[in-house]
């Protein structure tokens, strides 16, 4: 466990300096002297005078923002962290449970133990349970059960059984067929080997893309259902691989659970909020037309089971990256001749479901909302994801009250929000957003989202481009956990990690309602990408004490980067955002989308004209930045006061403006139009999702009109940024 900085040192941080020494007798007589030669100044002068040294003494007494963030920094403590998150492991806590009530009721006695005032927002949403799955091969039926570990302490039997969640339920019959990763471009290479997968049961492996296109691709391509495994190459470490309890990887047996819902929040409030009691609901019927949920049965099972599938099937050889360990025997595409029977039958209800939040209310902008979040339910124990993120938040929880009572207050509101039912579309944090989105709008100044914060070694971070360097200086100040000698920066650059800082297009977090819905200026950060035992029965504490964060070093470290930044934030007159990055950033992917259509009439003109003008416009409001900084605090102090604000203001709205209230075509819930999910794939995240998805759409129609719908898109793009521009600027045209 880390070293606590002792009460005397915390204290000795927040000393305030030693008053000036007194003038001497003599300096004092001679001053005297002058005086007597002078006219008597008027009264009202003379108490200005008078207040000086109070006035001065008062600016000095108080330490400054900069020394509570390194006293925050110097608060840390691997115990609580630790603790924390035992106790949040304790017992699955699936969505909409009793246990999901009782981790609820945790986060907000621990917040409340820490003088921190909180409250919960409650919402009627649709989730789905598990009432009966069966799946056999050639009439031999598989267990679909995932067996515990020896010497498991953890209660296995409250476990709900694997399923998928918004699973079709129905039956599939048929030969089965491998079909990869079950990406689009997987079963474009089996329509090209002749395959036709009309009543076929698909075996794809999970890995590249999220669960729910699987199985809508597979659809699309007429299968009757999908079975979707966790090959041993990928999870189980390969031929040599040590499983739970021995070593890190998914045990035969494990299974990766989870939801099929290809749309953001509860399914039955398309773009508003599921409150409690009496609102509009539409049909789940129309979400299965839409293709946002499946219309086919599906089941997740182990690598054991998927394998023994895999043998059955014979046919052409399957291609060489689908192919699975060294010295397995060949993976084959079928059709058959094993011959697959899955059934699944789902419980779909409105269930309760519960987001906490905790609020120090800012001192002189308590109307700028700073919001850092993360969610609490668990396909199981969850001690990665998302616990992990919950104890962090918990430990930046404690930080902060105890800066609080050594007489810190934030600039602006800092709110910490802890979400419910992520895991079955991100339904917490959508619904909150969606019914608080106008406020939103007008008040937020940015949002840190951590899912999974603690995985593994090596740190990852995604942001709007704006937030860059903001992101990059606090991990320059805070320690690497796993290297003492140097800062997480250093060890950060070193990684050659390409890019550097991801985007946050994807829909794979509580991020995506404030990046793509509201546009709000957003960074979320983890350590450790991808881990074996994913959304399984084995992601539990053991897993973490022992091979994801056995010292507690990267939960602290992630607490202290995800704290940081939320204070500069919260705390600094200038809002930190530079968007000269974000202008560099739309360079570059412009210049990548540009070499697509090469050769076509398409002209990205418009686009680069309007980020020429979002350069210009960063750089403007940077000189002004500058000339406030440089004035003196007492001159015009009121003007000045106004200024700052409104030099804020126009930071913080700039992204507001990449939104437009269209959405994007034919997904109009994605209001942002540089980031969002790819079409075909809701975890990858891509620049300019509407020319991209227009541009793939031209590629295989080539029609001039889809061509020209490109051309459209483009300009949408263009005006947007322009938008940006002008918001940036402040004046009218």
């Amino acid at each position: 466990m880390g070293r606590t900085r002792s009460q005397e040192e915390e204290n000795s941080l927040l000393k305030p300096p030693p008053p000036p020494p007194a003038a001497t007798a003599t300096a004092a007589t001679a001053t005297a002297a002058a005086a007597s030669r002078r006219l008597t100044p008027p009264p009202v002068l003379i108490l200005v005078v008078a207040m000086v040294p109070i006035f001065f003494h008062l600016s000095t007494s108080f330490p400054s923002k900069s020394t509570y963030h390194s006293l925050f920094l110097s608060l840390s403590d691997n115990a609580t962290a630790a603790r924390h998150l035992a106790a949040l492991t304790s017992r699955p806590h699936l969505a909409g449970t009793p246990s999901a009530s009782a981790a609820s009721s945790y986060v907000i006695s621990t917040l409340s133990s820490l003088s921190l005032p909180s409250h919960s927002s409650f919402y009627d949403v649709l989730l789905t349970y598990p009432i009966s799955r069966s799946l056999s091969l050639s009439s031999i039926p598989f267990d679909l059960i995932q067996e515990p570990y020896p010497g498991d302490p953890f209660p296995v039997a409250d476990v709900i059984p694997t399923f998928h969640a918004y699973a079709f339920t129905g039956t599939a019959t048929g030969p089965a067929v491998y079909a990869g990763f079950g990406r689009a471009e997987d079963f474009a290479v089996l329509k090209s080997m002749g395959m036709n997968l009309t009543g076929t049961v698909v075996l794809a492996r999970y890995g590249k893309i999220y669960r729910g296109d699987i199985v809508k691709n597979a659809q699309d391509a007429g299968a009757a259902g999908v079975v979707v495994y966790t090959d041993k190459k990928d999870y189980g470490g390969g031929k040599e691989g040590k499983w739970v309890p021995e070593g890190q990887w998914m045990p035969p047996s494990g299974v990766q659970v989870g939801s099929t819902w290809r749309g953001l929040g509860d399914p039955t409030t398309p773009g508003w909020p599921s409150v409690r009691g009496t609102c509009e609901r539409v049909a789940k019927e129309a979400a299965v037309a839409a293709g946002l949920m499946p219309g086919i049965p599906s089941l997740p099972v182990s690598a054991r089971d998927g394998e023994a599938i895999q043998r059955s099937i014979g046919g052409q050889v399957a291609p060489d990256d689908w192919q699975g360990a060294d010295g397995d025997p060949a993976y084959h595409i079928g059709p058959g001749p094993g011959f697959l029977n899955l059934s699944y039958i789902g419980n779909e209800t409105l269930a309760t479901i519960q987001n906490v939040f905790a609020v120090i209310e800012g001192v002189e902008e308590p109307d700028r909302y700073v919001l850092l979040g993360n969610h609490r339910d668990a396909w199981t124990f969850g001690a990665v994801d998302p616990n992990s993120g919950t104890a962090a938040l918990l430990e930046i929880a404690q930080r902060l009250s105890k800066l609080q009572k050594r007489g810190w207050r934030p600039r602006r509101t800092i709110i910490l929000c802890n979400w419910d039912a992520e895991e079955y579309g991100l339904i917490g944090s959508t619904e909150w957003v969606e019914e608080n989105r106008e406020m939103l709008t007008s008040r937020a100044v940015a949002y840190l989202n951590v899912d999974s914060a603690v995985a593994g070694p090596g740190f990852h971070a995604s942001a709007t481009p704006q937030l860059d360097d903001l992101l990059k200086e606090a991990t320059k100040q805070v320690q690497d956990p796993d290297n003492t000698s140097r800062t997480l920066y250093e060890s950060w650059m070193e990684s050659a990690e390409s890019p550097l800082i991801g985007r946050l297009g994807g829909g794979g977090s509580d991020f995506a309602a404030f990046v793509q819905h509201v546009g709000v200026p957003s960074v979320d950060i983890s350590f450790g990408e991808g881990y074996p035992v994913y959304h399984s029965l084995y992601d539990d504490f053991f897993w973490m004490e022992n091979f994801g964060d056995p010292m507690f070093q990267r939960h602290i470290a992630a607490a202290s980067v995800w704290g940081l930044i939320a204070l500069r934030l919260a705390d600094e007159k200038f809002l930190p955002f530079d968007y000269t990055a974000y202008a560099s950033e739309l360079q570059r992917s412009t210049k990548i989308l540009e070499d697509e259509v090469l050769g076509t009439d398409v002209s990205f003109a418009p686009l680069y004209n309007s980020i020429e003008m979002l350069k210009k416009a960063a750089i403007k409001i940077g000189s002004e930045r500058k000339a406030l900084e440089d004035q003196s605090w007492t001159s015009k102090w009121r003007t000045d006061s106004l200024k700052i604000r409104d030099l804020n203001d126009r930071l913080l709205m700039a992204e507001r403006a990449l939104t437009d209230r269209d959405g994007l075509f034919q997904r109009n819930w994605y209001k942002h139009l540089v980031y969002g999910p790819a079409q075909n794939n809701d975890y990858g995240s891509k620049s300019f999702p509407g020319i991209d998805d227009a541009i793939e759409n031209a590629k295989i129609t080539n029609t001039p009109e889809s061509w020209r719908f490109v051309q459209h898109e483009i300009w949408r793009v263009a005006r947007a940024i322009t938008q940006a521009s002008l918001v940036l600027n402040g004046k009218l045209t």
